[in-house]
């Protein structure tokens, strides 16, 4: 059951199309449409970071089994400017672009597991996943 698709994202369009996949690859795995809207939402989250921070990356969607549990992985993966304090952008409210600051943190909520890797100059790489 490895499924992978992976959306570049070098337009506002491409925010939809990692969305809009996301969406899909959750139905099929047999996500609820309440989970399937919490992955979509943390899809677009991390899709417009890319897009707004680094301006281009990619979105890698994952059908994911461990011992008879399955579940969704999405990486998110860019070569911008990093993140100088992952602290500081996981704290609620905090924001460098003007939004609201759901940002991350959010992302996590939303999530059962989150993982940054990131360089300062080089990239980030975030990795969520979401069980049934």
């Amino acid at each position: 059951m490895n499924t992978k698709s992976t959306v570049e994202i070098i337009t506002e369009w491409d925010i939809v199309v990692a969305r809009q996949l996301g969406r899909n690859e959750a139905k099929i795995i047999g996500f609820g449409t309440v989970e399937q809207a919490r992955i979509t939402t943390a899809i677009s989250e991390l899709a417009r970071n890319i897009y707004l921070y680094a301006r281009t990356g990619e979105i890698v969607i994952e059908h994911i089994e461990e011992s008879g549990k399955y579940g969704i992985r999405i990486t998110a993966t860019d070569k911008g400017p990093g993140i100088d304090n992952v602290r500081k952008v996981m704290e609620d409210g905090y924001s460098t672009s003007g939004g609201l600051g759901a940002g991350l943190p959010g992302v996590k909520r939303l999530m059962d597991a989150m993982a940054i890797h990131t360089t300062v100059g080089k990239g980030t790489m975030v990795k969520i996943e979401k069980w049934i």
